[in-house]
């Protein structure tokens, strides 16, 4: 067991001295939300009109019902540049030594996972901290209570990078995949507006955002920040995480077909 935690404090170490040393990472992932928060919130604020719908018990601003999907927001990108950075290690030749040690391959990928979700928490709890300079705050006990939701959504997102990394032969190839999954992810869901008002365009596409398990990592920590629990986003937030986690593992095993291409 003494080797299972060397390894686990070693790489999430790892993971937590790479992000201090790029400092552009930090900065990158709170302008994005605070781009949406600050400049599209107030164009869109007249535009969207918002019902009182669960959790929320009277009316709100824009600017309050999309800080979820921001939240969201922040996990998916630093999921996604953390299967950036796999790809990159891969590429050195560092990810060759890490997956021939003598510990577990599933291990070894595990320990890379939770890394990369608590860093994405931090940044996560930054951006609500800024969000309540700006008058955006959310019941204090909220905070303590988004935290199983933020690990959950967390662990998902990362997950579903690991997944990518696995069968991503080249760096250059990164950007595109990562534009084909981040942007219809993060729109088609209920990130920015909810689900009954995109029923009032197309009924389809509410119907693709309901599926979009990005959507349930959304409404879980929605629903945690409000002190309320959403049984079947949990639900839904856990088994994707169980599929893209046991996917990514079958990817990066030697019979996986990821592995295979690259020889």
């Amino acid at each position: 067991m003494s080797g299972y935690l060397t390894s686990l404090i070693a790489i999430v170490g790892r993971e937590a001295l790479r992000f201090v040393h790029q400092r552009e990472r930090f900065v990158a992932a709170l302008v994005r939300p605070l781009v949406w928060l600050l400049v599209f919130a107030a164009g869109f604020r007249a535009a969207l009109g918002l019902s009182i719908i669960p959790p929320y018990q009277t009316y709100i601003t824009y600017e309050t019902y999309i800080v979820p999907g921001l939240c969201g927001m922040i996990l998916l990108f630093n999921g996604m540049q953390s299967s950036l950075s796999l790809i990159y290690d891969r590429e050195m030749g560092s990810m060759k030594l890490l997956l021939t040690s003598p510990l577990p391959r599933w291990w070894l990928l595990i320990c890379k996972l939770l890394g990369a979700t608590a860093i994405s928490i931090l940044q996560v709890y930054a951006f609500l901290g800024i969000a309540a300079m700006f008058g955006i705050i959310m019941p204090p006990l909220g905070y303590v209570a988004a935290l199983p939701a933020l690990i959950v959504a967390g662990l998902m997102l990362g997950a579903l990078g690991l997944l990518l990394s696995s069968f991503i032969k080249q760096l250059e190839n990164f950007a595109g995949v990562m534009n084909f999954v981040i942007f219809p992810m993060f729109f088609l869901s209920s990130a920015l507006y909810p689900l009954w008002k995109m029923a009032e365009s197309s009924v389809l596409l509410r119907d693709i955002c309901a599926v979009n398990p990005f959507t349930h990592a959304v409404e879980l920590i929605r629903f945690a920040l409000y002190l309320d629990f959403n049984g079947a986003a949990l639900g839904w937030t856990v088994l994707a995480t169980v599929v893209f986690t046991s996917a990514a593992l079958w990817g990066y095993s030697p019979e996986g077909t990821g592995i295979r291409r690259r020889g």
